[in-house]
């Protein structure tokens, strides 16, 4: 896959930027203020569960880090018998932690690692990337200078022998780092007694130096193999503990290191969580949840989950992705001021003005709703704003109330729907609740072949699935749920005080008896149709009874509570169900986004001199973008010659016939360089090449319309 990590720099610059862009954009609106505010609050709520949420997750894998590195360390200072015998044998303890292919997510973990590390175990901690070290002197630098905490000057690298030691100069080397380490080891020892104790109730007395290689599998391997052997020679001077970030297989190292080098490490693996738990930890946490009050719909959330499981597997870009959502409903729905939580909803919509009431009239969902009251209800609701405002509140209230149940439900439906064999709605929550938004679930096929197999579930199964269901319920906020309550403890007594019927199971075990002992053909179909007539007529026994009654109580409470989000009124208020729009946000589409540039400037530069009306080509307009139009004209092979004097007849279409002839000279050499210059820009794009069948000729390489 192709990754692309943006530069962390100027981050509170553009998003000041994006604050002005969203209230410049927003201002033919009422309550811009108002949404701006509310969008932003939402998101900060969002942005710290989500915090919270991952570092919940984390917290076990880097539990045992510290668990591991407190191993190595406290054999390191005791010089046990075991740290004797890895000194010996020039051991460095060595954790290796895969993380998975998203490597986009990796730099959250690290950098809570590293946090987590200084807070509690040492200062001295080093996190290497291969870009910067492409050689064994570049990753001294990289590592003394961030166990330093100073950069070293750049001109070190240039000798190779020696370099003064200066506040500025290091000479990058082991030794040195060794020097250095004891140093600071001893002056720390020599603190006052309380300055020790406040500094070890932090970090431990001789703490490790910890080198972390974010991505081994992008590092060369001679400056792996050097690195490691140089270290493995100091190891009993040096507490150094090696942390490499592992994206695809534990095996990679012994491809990338040979047995001599490898045979130095003291390798202890450590696996993250995986993506997909990851992924639905988070849209169980955010999504499924009244905590929120914004809601994704089915198509926009089967937009995100398609990016992940299809481009990246990255938990952080599908968490862009619904903050991208949160702005652009913010910013294109006039209504979003009453996506807010239930206590202010009373305020704002009794605030609401004139003309936000019309935006309510116009809304798809409420117009349905209108259409189904009597005559004199919808004079009302069209004409008396007060009126509209009583009744929007109740709807919106109503929409909270759904959420609470259809969440409860949902679940209630998942314990059912997971325990299948074959999944035939999902095995991920995440894939159910698609599945719900986007139609009437129980129209499907695949919700019909859920209940054929639930009916066939034994007692077992369903007595742990009703109290799983009876746990969820009553732990629910949602409202109406007593009265389901009760019947499923009823369900569960039933079951108590339920039999086993026998007799039935000496019947048919009788009759396979009959048919093992008959061997004729003309027999043996006679018996089996009479014992498929035996089970029609037969009676159904009071646990497949029950079995078939609890069921048919699950497919009512599946029609009762999850109807999909766009049957409900003013569900555009809270829903962001611009799939199309999140589509050309994040799945780019380059060569259409190059060829509107090039052949429409204005669409971008929003420079009325650049609007050209049936497809002529304005002077006005870059060099490059009056060739590209040149050349759309042109066949398979483009004359030069004939290029540029196109191209000079465009340019100087509006400029006066000038009769000096030396000033012409020197407008033609200007005109034929800026010619040359946008040819090149267009060679450099792809756009054309050089032609080996003629000199003077060019070769198109494009086609078609974008």
């Amino acid at each position: 896959g192709c990754f692309v990590f943006k530069p962390s720099t100027k981050k509170r610059r553009l998003s000041e930027k994006a604050d002005h862009d969203f209230r410049s954009r927003s201002n033919d609106s009422e309550d811009t203020e108002l949404r701006f505010v509310t969008c932003q609050s939402l998101w900060n709520q969002i942005k710290s569960e989500t915090e919270q949420i991952q570092e919940d997750l984390n917290k076990q894998l880097l539990d045992n880090l510290v668990s591991f590195l407190s191993r190595s360390h406290s054999k390191f200072q005791e010089k046990t018998t075991e740290w004797t015998c890895r000194m010996k044998f020039r051991e460095i303890p060595t954790a290796a932690l895969v993380l998975g292919v998203n490597i986009t997510d990796h730099d959250l973990t690290f950098r809570s690692l590293s946090d987590v590390l200084q807070d509690n175990v040492t200062p001295y901690i080093a996190l290497l990337e291969a870009k910067d070290c492409p050689g064994i002197k570049n990753l001294m630098q990289k590592l003394m200078g961030q166990l330093m905490n100073h950069d070293i000057d750049e001109d070190s690298l240039e000798d190779e022998d020696s370099v003064q030691v200066s506040h500025n100069r290091v000479r990058c080397s082991m030794s040195s780092l060794i020097s250095w380490y004891e140093s600071v080891t001893k002056k720390t020892d020599s603190e006052t007694p309380s300055k020790k104790r406040n500094s070890s109730s932090r970090h431990w007395q001789s703490p490790p130096v910890v080198v972390i290689f974010k991505d081994m599998e992008s590092f060369a391997t001679k400056v792996l193999q050097d690195f490691i052997a140089i270290s493995s020679q100091h190891i009993h001077e040096l507490p150094l503990v090696l942390i490499f970030g592992i994206a695809t297989s534990p095996m990679i190292i012994h491809r990338l290191l040979p047995h001599s080098v490898s045979s130095l490490l003291c390798i202890e693996l450590f696996q993250s969580l995986s993506c997909k738990e990851h992924l639905s930890t988070i849209i169980d946490k955010l999504l499924l949840t009244s905590q929120f009050p914004f809601k994704l719909g089915g198509k926009v959330l089967q937009v995100l989950i398609n990016i992940f499981l299809y481009h990246d597997f990255s938990v952080q870009n599908f968490i862009k992705g619904f903050q991208l959502c949160i702005v652009e409903h913010f910013y294109s729905q006039p209504l979003s001021v009453l996506c807010c939580q239930l206590v202010d909803v009373e305020k704002r919509v009794y605030s609401l003005s004139h003309d936000q009431c019309e935006n309510i009239r116009r809304l798809p969902s409420f117009r349905r709703y209108v259409e189904k009251q009597e005559s004199g209800k919808q004079i009302e609701l069209l004409t008396n704003d007060s009126f509209l405002k009583e009744e929007t509140e109740k709807l919106l209230k109503d929409l909270h109330d759904y959420h609470e149940n259809y969440v409860s439900i949902l679940r209630c439906l998942h314990v059912f729907t997971s325990s299948l064999p074959k999944y035939p709605l999902g095995k991920q929550i995440r894939e159910l609740h698609c599945a719900c938004l986007e139609n009437r679930v129980w129209e499907t096929e695949e919700y019909e072949s859920s209940l054929q197999l639930a009916r066939m579930l034994n007692k077992t199964d369903l007595v742990t699935m009703l109290q799983q269901c009876v746990e969820i319920l009553m732990s629910s906020s949602g409202k109406g749920f007593d009265k389901t309550v009760q019947k499923l403890k009823e369900f569960l007594t039933q079951f108590q005080n339920l039999e086993e019927a026998s007799q039935e199971r000496d019947v048919s075990v009788s009759s396979q008896k009959e048919l093992q002992k008959k061997t004729d053909l003309y027999h043996l179909q006679k018996t089996l149709l009479e014992l498929k007539e035996s089970r029609r007529s037969k009676k159904l026994t009071k646990f497949e009874m029950l079995r078939f009654e609890i069921v048919d109580y699950i497919d009512s409470l599946v029609r009762k509570y999850l109807v999909p989000a766009d049957d409900r009124t003013l569900h555009e208020i809270l829903y962001f169900n611009a799939a199309t729009v999140l589509r050309g946000h994040l799945n780019a589409a380059p060569r259409t986004a190059l060829h509107t540039a090039l052949n429409n400037p204005h669409c971008y530069l929003k420079n009325q001199a650049l609007k050209c009306d049936g497809g002529g080509i304005s002077n006005k307009a870059p060099d490059i973008c009056i060739v590209y139009k040149l050349h759309l004209e042109c066949g398979r092979l483009i004359n030069l010659v004939d290029w540029l004097e196109a191209f000079s007849t465009v340019v100087t279409a509006a400029e006066e016939p000038n009769a000096d002839a030396a000033s012409s000279d020197q407008v033609d050499d200007i005109i034929h360089a800026r010619f040359i210059r946008a040819v090149s820009e267009l060679e450099l794009l792809g756009f054309i090449k050089p032609s080996k069948q003629k000199t003077d000729h060019v070769a198109r390489l494009t086609w078609g319309g974008c």
